[in-house]
């Protein structure tokens, strides 16, 4: 049966390249099952809709947006509307921590704040866009600097309000670090370790990936949150999975043509969609 899938996106965000976001090679896949998907950017049009995917791509998710995903029958990560990591992350140092271990210094907004730079949109902790762009604040993931405890950390990073410290817990394989994508969308999720020398592990630095089966500890996160779709990384220590970073609005290369593997699960997962539509 043909359904319309209304994509609720942030009112600047009309990308002249869409590719580099999943959610529009997963709306050709619906498009090609016969389904009508359409994207909506802002909140001053109402479009009917069977089912509604809000993907806002900012951390905290303007209320404007929220107020509109009521008029739908089905919602998709409606729930989902702060993905901070003063929100999510149960790694945290405050200055006054007793802590003794390795930190992790990190922004606090998604992606290092690269949307809300895009966008030119900013939570209310910050006053002002020149004020997110200090000559010192860090500019992507790549950035983070890892220091050998807390009390090693600048002054400058841990006066900033947009600004956390996480103790850094790396999974290390041999001589190599890790870290677990595990991707999801309903009941159709997929899930790889990737493992490179740098450790900030990511696409541009793994040198190997593996399939795996994503821990127990991190599908009970994602029940927790209220995912419905979406990215966790993490890794485990000691047995336990650690959620380094939870994302609502997944990216991806836009150059380039995705291996067999890759565009294997992207297919699987756009499947999730139907758990939805079923309902």
């Amino acid at each position: 049966m043909k359904s319309t899938i209304v994509i609720i996106c942030h009112r600047n965000d009309r990308r002249t390249d869409p590719r580099g976001m999943v959610i529009h090679h997963l709306a050709e896949l619906w498009r090609e099952d016969g389904h009508d998907v359409r994207f909506l950017f802002g909140v001053r049009d109402f479009v009917p809709a069977d089912l509604a995917i809000l993907h806002v791509d900012l951390s905290v998710v303007p209320g404007a947006y929220l107020k509109l995903t009521q008029r739908y029958p089905v919602v998709v990560n409606g729930r989902v509307t702060d993905i901070r990591k003063s929100v999510i992350s149960r790694s945290l140092v405050t200055v006054d921590d007793p802590y003794e271990g390795p930190v992790i210094v990190k922004s606090d907004l998604n992606f290092a704040g690269e949307p809300e730079r895009r966008l030119r949109r900013f939570p209310r902790l910050m006053r002002s866009v020149d004020e997110y762009l200090r000559p010192h604040r860090l500019r992507e993931p790549a950035e983070y600097p890892v220091y050998g405890s807390l009390g090693e950390v600048p002054q400058r990073y841990l006066r900033d309000p947009g600004l956390v410290v996480e103790k850094f817990l790396p999974e290390i394989e041999g001589d190599l670090y890790c870290v677990r994508l595990y991707e999801f969308l309903g009941d159709r999720w997929t899930c790889v370790k990737l493992l490179g020398r740098h450790p900030i592990v990511n696409g541009a630095t793994c040198i190997r990936v593996e399939t795996v089966e994503p821990h127990p500890g991190i599908v009970a996160r994602r029940k927790e949150l209220g995912f419905d779709y979406g990215k966790f990384d993490y890794v485990i220590r000691d047995g336990e999975a650690i959620l380094l970073d939870a994302n609502k609005t997944t990216g991806t290369s836009p150059t380039g043509v995705p291996s067999p593997e890759n565009l294997a699960r992207r297919r699987h997962r756009a499947q999730g969609i139907y758990f939805y539509l079923r309902s």
